[in-house]
C-alpha cells in the first residue's frame, strides 16, 4: 500500500495587484457592451445582428400594442349590429345620393336617375348627354315639384325641375360658347326651401361666386299649365286614333320651358391690400359712402414705402426660415376656394325698415374665402344699383382674429372655427357671441356641426316665455388629426370641452367623416377608415350600433363614403360594392347598391331617452322690447361675482395710478438745472 501525498504548504489564495486590475478602457468597454465577451462574430456581422435584434424588438412591441388594443376591445362593450331593412341596386356606379320628398335621387356614371322612397323602384332616368353626375342638391318645392342641383365630370352645373316623375332641364348655368372661357364648378349650394342657390366657379385665373334667384312660384304655375295641356293633347289623340296609353306618358315627359334663374350677383375674392393714393384721412372717409366702419381693409394711410420697409424688417428677421422653408409660392394671387351659408332672417344683419323679409325664406349669404380673417355678408333681398359684373362689396364684415378654418350655421347660431384652433359661437338674433373657446392643444380643427341637443337644430327656435333656449349648445368638433370632441356652450355656464374619441392608435380606427343625426337627440354618425359606420351617443360617449352591410358588401369609398340622410323618413341610405372575384367583379362593376337603414326598426329609443319638449314659441313674434330683456338679462347673469372683484382691481388701478405719479414727478425732477 503506497502511502498518500501529503501536500507540504497550504493553499493560499494570492492578493490582488494592480496588474490584474481592469483597465479604463476595458472597464468603459464593459460598461457600454457587456455582451461583448460572448460576441465572437467579427464587426460588420456583429452590426447586423443588432439591427436584426433591434428591428424585432420594435416589431415585438408593436405585436404586444395590438394586442393589448384588442384584448381592451373584447373587454368593451359590443355595439348592436343593424343590418339594413331595404336595399336597390342601380345601373351604373352610384356618385353621389339626394333624398327630397318621396324620392331618390341618385347620380350614376352615364345620367340621373330617381326612384320611390317606399318601394325603392327607379321612375325616371335622364341620360340625354351620357356624362357623369359628381354632385347632387335637391329641394322639395311642394305640390309634387322638387329642384335639383348637379355637377357633372365637366364641372358644368345643370339646373333640374321634377315634376310627375320626369326631369325637366331648365338651363347648364356655366356653359358659354367659347371653349377658352369655360368655367368649372367647384361647390355649389342650395337653400333649404329652393329658393336660392349659389355656384362657386373656377375660370383660368380666377375664382368667383355666382348667386342665382330661383324662380321657384313661377315653376309651379308653368308646369302645371303645360301639363294639362300635355293631357288634353294625349287624349284627344287617345280617342282619334286608338292609341296606347304611351301616347300620354311620352306626351307628360315632353320638354317644357320654365322661366330661367335670375342672377343676383357675383361675387370675387378680396384684392390684396396695397399702399393707400389717400393724402389725409378725410379723402379716406369719402370713400366710406354707406357709413359702416368695418371693411376689408384698403381705405387706409399706409403708403407703399411702409409696406417695402415692414416686409424688409421681416425678412430680415426669419431669414433662416425663409430659406429654408422656400419661397415657392408666386407673389400673383391664385385661385381660391370659398366657403358660403344661406342664412334666414335675423337681428344680426339688418337691410332697413323699406325692405321685406320672410321667415322662412333666406335673408343674406355669408362667404368667407380660404386664408381670409374676414366673413362677409351680403344681402339678398336688397335690390342692386350697381351691376351684376361690377366688383361687389360687403353689406357687413367681421374681421376674425385668425384666418377661418370652417364654420356652421343653424336656425339661432353661427359657429366659427379659425387657424388658431379658437371657436366662437355667434348668437345670431341677439347679435353677440356666446362663447369664445380653443381647443386642447390647439389642434387643428377639420369640420364643425351642430347636433340635435342644441335649440338651434329645430326649425323653431325653442324658447320658454321670453327667455332664449336654456338648453346648451352642443357642437360636435373634428380635428384634422382624427380626434373628436364636444363643445357645449350655454349662457349660464362656461364653456366645457369633452373628449369622445382620441386619434387612435390604429390607423384603420382613423374618422374619415361625422355627420349629426337629427332623429335622436345628441346623435352622430361616425364613418371610420376601415368601413365602420357607427351611431354615437355623445351624451356618453358610447358607440349605440353600427350599421352593416351584408357579408357579401362592403361600404364603398369609406374615406369619402356615398350616403345621404333622409330627415323625413328618418333613414340612412348608403352605398355598397359587392366583393366578388376580379373576373365577376369586373362583370358587375357597372351596378351599385344602395342600403337603406330605418331608425325606426331599431331599438335605439332607450340609448337615447327624449328629453322635455319646451314650449315652442316662433321667433318672428318676439318683439324688439322682449328681445331687450333677453339681452340685459343674460348680461346680469354675466355680471354675477364682478362686484367681489371691483375692490381689488380698483387697488390694482390706484396703485398703478400712484406709480405713473412717483415717475413722472422724477422726470420733472431730472429736467430741472
Amino acid at each position: 500500500m503506497m502511502p498518500a501525498r501529503v501536500r507540504k504548504h497550504s493553499l493560499e489564495i494570492p492578493l490582488p495587484s494592480e496588474e490584474d486590475w481592469l483597465k479604463d478602457d476595458e472597464e468603459d468597454f464593459f460598461q457600454q457592451d457587456p455582451e461583448r465577451i460572448r460576441d465572437a462574430l467579427p464587426q460588420p456581422f456583429r452590426m447586423v445582428n443588432k439591427l436584426v435584434m433591434l428591428v424585432f424588438e420594435n416589431a415585438m412591441e408593436i405585436i404586444e400594442r395590438r394586442e393589448m388594443l384588442r384584448e381592451a376591445q373584447k373587454l368593451k362593450v359590443r355595439p348592436t349590429k343593424c343590418f339594413p331593412t331595404a336595399e336597390f341596386q342601380v345601373t351604373g356606379a352610384a356618385n353621389c345620393l339626394s333624398v327630397s320628398g318621396k324620392f331618390i335621387f341618385v347620380g350614376l356614371s352615364a345620367g340621373l336617375a330617381a326612384f320611390r322612397m317606399y318601394d325603392c323602384k327607379q321612375v325616371c332616368v335622364w341620360d340625354a348627354v351620357k356624362t357623369e353626375i359628381c354632385v347632387i342638391r335637391s329641394s322639395d318645392l311642394g305640390n309634387e315639384h322638387h329642384v335639383l342641383l348637379t355637377v357633372d365630370e365637366m364641372g358644368l352645373v345643370s339646373l333640374f325641375c321634377f315634376h310627375r316623375e320626369s326631369f325637366l332641364l331648365i338651363k347648364i348655368l356655366n356653359e358659354v360658347e367659347d371653349i377658352s372661357k369655360r368655367s368649372t364648378c367647384v361647390e355649389v349650394v342650395l337653400s333649404s326651401g329652393g329658393d336660392y342657390a349659389g355656384v362657386l366657379l373656377q375660370g383660368i385665373s380666377e375664382v368667383w361666386l355666382e348667386v342665382y334667384r330661383l324662380p321657384k312660384d313661377s315653376w309651379l304655375k308653368e308646369t302645371e299649365k303645360s301639363s294639362g295641356a300635355a293631357a288634353g293633347l294625349a287624349f284627344r289623340e287617345m280617342r282619334s286614333s286608338w292609341t296606347s296609353v304611351e301616347s300620354f306618358v311620352s306626351a307628360n315627359k315632353a320638354e317644357a320651358k320654365l322661366s330661367l334663374p335670375v342672377l343676383l350677383m357675383k361675387v370675387k375674392p378680396p384684392k390684396p391690400i396695397t399702399g393707400t393714393n389717400f393724402k389725409s384721412p378725410l379723402d379716406a372717409l369719402k370713400k366710406v359712402d354707406d357709413g359702416s366702419m368695418l371693411g376689408l381693409g384698403h381705405n387706409h394711410l399706409i403708403k407703399d414705402s411702409q409696406w417695402e420697409q415692414h416686409e424688409a424688417i421681416f425678412r430680415s428677421i426669419y431669414r433662416e426660415f425663409l430659406e429654408a422653408e422656400g419661397e415657392s409660392e408666386s407673389k400673383d394671387e391664385v385661385p381660391r376656394r370659398a366657403t358660403f351659408h344661406f342664412l334666414l332672417p335675423s337681428w344680426i344683419l339688418q337691410g332697413g325698415t323699406d325692405i321685406k323679409v320672410q321667415p322662412d325664406v333666406p335673408a343674406s349669404i355669408s362667404v368667407y374665402w380660404d386664408r381670409s380673417h374676414n366673413l362677409c355678408f351680403y344681402l339678398l333681398n336688397r335690390p342692386l344699383k350697381e351691376r351684376v359684373d361690377a366688383d361687389l362689396k360687403p353689406d357687413v364684415v367681421w374681421p376674425c382674429a385668425a384666418p377661418i378654418a370652417c364654420s356652421a350655421v343653424s336656425s339661432w347660431y353661427l359657429a366659427l372655427a379659425c387657424e388658431d384652433s379658437a371657436i366662437t359661437i355667434w348668437d345670431k338674433h341677439l347679435g353677440y357671441p356666446l362663447s369664445v373657446t380653443v381647443m386642447p392643444e390647439k389642434r387643428p380643427i377639420r369640420s364643425i356641426h351642430f347636433l340635435q341637443g342644441a335649440a338651434a337644430a329645430s326649425s323653431e327656435t325653442p324658447c320658454p316665455g321670453t327667455d332664449p333656449p336654456s338648453a346648451a349648445v352642443e357642437l360636435l368638433v373634428l380635428c384634422t388629426d382624427g380626434s373628436l370632441y364636444l363643445l357645449r356652450a350655454s349662457r349660464a355656464k362656461k364653456p366645457s370641452i369633452t373628449l369622445l374619441a382620441d386619434r387612435p392608435e390604429d390607423p384603420n380606427l382613423a374618422v374619415t367623416a361625422v355627420v349629426p343625426v337629427l332623429a335622436f337627440p345628441s346623435a352622430a354618425l361616425v364613418f371610420s377608415w376601415d368601413g365602420t359606420v357607427s351611431l354615437m351617443n355623445t351624451a356618453t360617449s358610447q358607440m349605440v350600433c353600427c350599421f352593416n352591410s351584408p357579408p357579401s358588401h362592403a361600404i364603398a369609398s369609406p374615406w369619402q363614403p356615398v350616403f345621404t340622410l333622409d330627415t323625413v323618413n328618418w333613414c340612412l341610405l348608403l352605398r355598397g360594392d359587392e366583393q366578388q372575384s376580379d373576373a365577376l367583379a369586373q362583370s358587375r362593376a357597372s351596378h351599385s347598391t344602395i342600403f337603406l337603414f330605418y331608425f325606426n326598426s331599431y331599438p335605439l329609443e332607450e340609448a337615447f331617452p327624449k328629453k322635455p319638449d319646451l314650449p315652442f314659441k316662433s321667433l318672428q313674434n318676439l318683439s324688439l322690447f322682449e328681445r331687450c330683456n333677453m339681452f340685459l338679462r343674460d348680461r346680469q347673469q354675466r355680471l354675477v361675482g364682478l362686484e367681489e372683484q371691483l375692490p381689488e382691481y380698483w387697488s390694482r388701478l390706484q396703485a398703478r395710478a400712484a406709480a405713473m405719479d412717483e415717475e413722472s414727478q422724477k422726470i420733472k425732477g431730472q429736467k430741472k438745472p
